[in-house]
């Protein structure tokens, strides 16, 4: 069903209009599926034209794409899509920060804490004791990542853990918005074992006390680099302080495409959204901005690399996790971050007429707009 932008933008503002307790019919959901694959289908096409001006444009065993230095490339990237997945180890649940793309947007002062001494690993919660204990029992993953929310607020406490995971040769990597790290705090982890640290530059909009901590860490943890959610404000940002960015000698800068959720949506009302395979919901222009900065990046030969960490990645993970899990065919945990499909937020994109779909049909009488009833 090739729906036309205008009967899906008819379509689409009617059921913005339903009462959340009134259900959606089948024909209703076929009508639903048709624009998103519009929709998504009309992105591809834009997205394709922009991957074919990349030059040396890389895959890893095609689940993700990528440019420049091939050995710089994370290896805390390659074991969520090749390895045994990603194991997170959730420890903080504070931030220093407020950002507009943060998934916690909003609640960050009810973030329940993991407990007194203790580490959630794989979603059971641990002390530092009962390390030993994992790692006896379940196969050891090939790589480990400390997330939740700014480890820095208490970093004295990741130390012994990371050096329990680096005796057991885990490949370990942190996440940081880097404005608390210090020289001696950056050293510490780099002692402790530490693999990989991770710099989200766009949170602090690549402030310059953050490009210095990146350097730091250089010095002291083999793997350094940038992981930040593709806005224009990073973008824009980004180039501004290029020189000085490419002066810490980072390894590589991971360009996520921002997806959505119930917390930070309406600090993007109004943008141009698409739906992923029924799944993640991002404006058009974080992955659009990712392809254009890795054009630039190839055409200067950056020396390092730089990943297209999108939602076609996302769903690569997914299945390469499951897949490890010995889960069964098919199976996946990508999924959408909505408990109901927010209608409304592709308005926008209906109503914008410089985004065309690629062909338009007639829709059979019985799936017409006119049967709507207002």
């Amino acid at each position: 069903m090739k729906i036309s932008k205008q009967d899906a933008l008819i379509w689409f503002d009617f059921f913005a209009q339903l009462p959340e307790d009134e259900e959606i019919t089948v024909k209703h959901e076929e009508i639903i599926y048709a624009t998103f694959a519009q929709i998504e289908e009309a992105i591809d096409d834009r997205n394709d034209k922009l991957m074919s001006q990349i030059k040396g444009l890389k895959t890893l065993e095609n689940r993700t794409l990528f440019v420049g230095n091939e050995s710089k490339f994370p290896q805390g990237c390659r074991s969520c899509l090749l390895g045994t997945g990603l194991s997170a180890i959730r420890k903080t649940n504070k931030c220093n920060l407020e950002c507009k793309f943060c998934y916690n947007y909003g609640e960050l002062d009810d973030i329940h804490p993991v407990g007194e001494g203790m580490w959630e690993i794989g979603g059971t919660k641990f002390y530092e004791k009962d390390i030993d204990l994992l790692l006896s029992i379940h196969q050891k993953p090939t790589g480990i990542s400390y997330v939740y929310l700014e480890p820095f607020i208490e970093i004295e406490k990741y130390y012994s853990v990371i050096k329990k995971f680096a005796a057991a040769n885990i490949h370990q990597h942190l996440y940081t918005n880097g404005t608390l790290a210090t020289e001696e705090t950056l050293k510490a982890l780099g002692e402790a074992g530490l693999d990989e640290i991770r710099f989200n530059l766009g949170a602090s909009n690549c402030a310059d006390k953050v490009i210095e901590n990146i350097g730091l860490a250089k010095k002291y943890i083999k793997n350094v680099g940038i992981e930040t959610p593709m806005t224009p404000e990073f973008f824009e940002s980004f180039f501004n302080k290029k020189q000085a960015i490419f002066a810490t000698k980072l390894d590589f800068i991971n360009c996520a495409e921002l997806h959505l959720n119930e917390n930070n949506i309406n600090n993007y009302y109004g943008e141009n959204m698409y739906i992923s395979r029924h799944g993640y919901i991002s404006p058009i222009w974080s992955r659009e901005l990712t392809l254009k900065f890795m054009k630039v990046a190839a055409d200067e030969n950056w020396d390092l690399a730089v990943h297209d960490c999108s939602n076609n990645t996302k769903f690569a993970r997914s299945l390469n996790l499951s897949s490890k899990s010995d889960m069964w065919f098919g199976a996946s945990n990508y999924a959408s971050e909505f408990s109901m499909i927010p209608y409304e937020i592709f308005i926008p994109i209906l109503n914008d007429d410089n985004f065309k779909f690629l062909k338009e049909e007639e829709l059979p009488e019985d799936y017409k707009p006119e049967l709507i009833e207002f």
